[in-house]
């Protein structure tokens, strides 16, 4: 039986885009007439199509991704009113007039356009300036110049912490000889640095190319995601309508764990840090997902990058 949203998606017009947990994404959402929505991470608009083709609403989107606005515009052309762009980190949805909300979506981490980009230096797959930068037009310095003037406790903190890589002393050793020769220019210099630290019997077990994790922590701390989730997810809840809902779907543990000491603490429930009794806690949500909603066996063989994906859901409080 095909279900909602795999009809949904048959209809929509981007091209190699798949959604990830999209019937869960909609079931939780839980999209009406007449319902306005935030998509906090556009991306190529798979979310947002769901939730325009659910039934009769209206959603904002937003993405910090040049490109991103300029798939916007084929959205803008589809659905009139009914759809909003704004280029806009979601670091910075205090910033934004509209709302509030019946539901807010974020899907974190790299969106399937960035990955098949190869000249914006996110995947090793080819080559290409190191560049990583979700905004290449921002301030911020791309991987190459992070990489350059990254301190060792910088460099440690995101292979060990955000890259979740076993051998990140080899790795952070081997950055810092690689800098030192100023040979650190391209993404397959990178990945063939990384690689060059990786055991072979880890590189032939592993069902990841060996430079995943690496390259994910890296990029983490280029763009400075775990700072901006930190401060993008209690203004999203602010922003939404009593009964309003929160999805949240995260790739990497550092990202779920941020949305589920949240969500507890929104919820009432214990969280790390909290050692107050519990009448002294106050509940503002409820929990729809006691543990987080994975990708179904079918789900993983169509769309591989569902396989780690991992959505938790809340529903504010009347009042």
């Amino acid at each position: 039986m095909i279900g909602l949203a795999d009809s949904l998606i048959s209809l929509a017009p981007m091209k190699g885009h798949k959604p990830v947990l999209p019937e869960e994404t909609i079931e939780f959402l839980a999209a009406k007439n007449g319902g306005y929505f935030l998509d906090c991470t556009f991306g190529g608009g798979g979310h947002t199509e769901l939730i325009l083709k659910a039934a009769d609403t209206k959603v904002l989107a937003l993405d910090q991704d040049p490109e991103a606005g300029e798939r916007a515009k084929e959205f803008e052309r589809a659905y009139g009113d009914r759809f909003q762009f704004q280029r806009k980190n979601f670091s910075d949805i205090d910033q934004i007039e509209e709302g509030p909300f019946d539901g807010i979506l974020f899907d974190f981490g790299v969106s399937s356009y960035q990955l098949d980009q190869t000249e914006r230096g996110f995947s090793f797959r080819g080559d290409a300036p190191l560049d990583m930068r979700m905004n290449p037009e921002s301030d911020r310095p791309s991987a190459e110049e992070w990489l350059a003037k990254a301190s060792r406790s910088e460099l440690i903190e995101a292979i060990k912490d955000f890259g979740e890589e076993k051998n990140w002393r080899r790795v952070v050793d081997a950055i810092i000889e690689a800098r030192a020769q100023e040979s650190l220019h391209t993404t397959k210099a990178l990945s063939e640095l990384i690689l060059s630290c990786i055991p072979a019997k880890q590189r032939y077990a592993s069902k990841i190319h060996p430079a995943t994790r690496a390259f994910q922590g890296i990029r983490i701390a280029v763009n400075n995601e775990i700072e901006v989730i930190e401060k993008g997810l209690p203004a999203a809840f602010e922003r939404l309508k009593p009964n309003g809902r929160l999805c949240v779907i995260s790739f990497h543990s550092l990202e779920d764990r941020i949305a589920k000491n949240l969500f507890r603490q929104w919820a009432g429930r214990p969280a790390p840090g909290d050692n107050r009794p519990q009448d002294m806690r106050q509940r503002r949500a409820s929990l729809l997902t006691r543990r987080p909603t994975q990708a179904s066996d079918r789900e993983i063989a169509a769309n591989k990058r569902s396989r780690s994906a991992k959505l938790r859901a809340l529903r504010k409080a009347e009042t």
